[in-house]
């Protein structure tokens, strides 16, 4: 084991990565405390000698974070060969419509498709869908009966007018009887322009809508059409 800030045998830590900001975290440490064991040393009493074995045993708890770190460091580069796999192995989902659940989407040669399910009998439901802005651009009444919903959306206004392609939100609220609202399970369709992977996490790009992989329902070929 040594305290080189750099590396252990054949490992060398990513000063950018997590570990690497770690290990310059242990290394100063470490040199705060021998600057502070030298100045102990050059000031104790001779009569009364420093006990050796707590400062040693400092310097193993150093060793023990050391070896801790380059472990993670080892382990993180692991998971990134396991990410960038995984991204390789998304090309494939490149230019293939998904459904998943989730409310954004993309509209796309003014036309966009989601859907929405009850879990009850409604007695009204509205659907409104919202810009990138947060403003409502197309609002209509939907199917009250319990189960799944499909609804295409040709990209035009409540008032009629055609909508630029984009990213927008779709809000489908339910209402009982009693006027409460019920729970609404949305997904969302769209085809596949790109995948990536940060923070540990993978996910695809529907233009500019990111989807998580645990969230992908169905996969299937998009329309020559589309």
């Amino acid at each position: 084991m040594i305290f080189s800030g750099v590396q252990q045998g054949s490992t060398v830590i990513d000063p950018d990565s997590k570990s690497g900001g770690s290990q310059v975290k242990l290394q100063e440490d470490l040199n705060r405390f021998l600057n502070l064991l030298i100045t102990q040393l050059k000031n104790q009493d001779p009569l009364d000698p420093l006990d050796a074995n707590e400062f040693t045993s400092q310097l193993v708890q150093f060793a023990s974070v050391e070896q801790q770190i380059y472990q993670n460091a080892n382990l993180e580069k692991l998971l990134n060969l396991q990410q960038g796999s995984q991204v390789a192995d998304m090309v494939n989902y490149l230019g293939t419509t998904i459904e998943a659940t989730g409310q954004q989407f993309t509209l796309e040669n003014s036309k966009a498709e989601f859907t929405y399910s009850l879990g009850a009998q409604a007695d009204s439901v509205t659907i409104a869908i919202r810009d990138a802005a947060g403003l409502s651009v197309f609002s209509q009444d939907g199917q009250t009966d319990i189960g799944k919903h499909s609804f295409t959306w040709e990209g035009l206004s409540s008032g009629g007018l055609p909508q630029p392609d984009g990213t927008y939100t779709v809000v489908v609220s339910a209402l009982d009887r009693a006027g409460k609202l019920q729970d609404v399970a949305h997904t969302v369709f769209g085809r596949v322009t790109g995948a990536g992977a940060e923070d540990g996490s993978v996910s695809l790009f529907m233009g500019d809508v990111n989807v998580n992989m645990d969230k992908v329902l169905a996969v299937k070929e998009t329309p020559a059409s589309e």
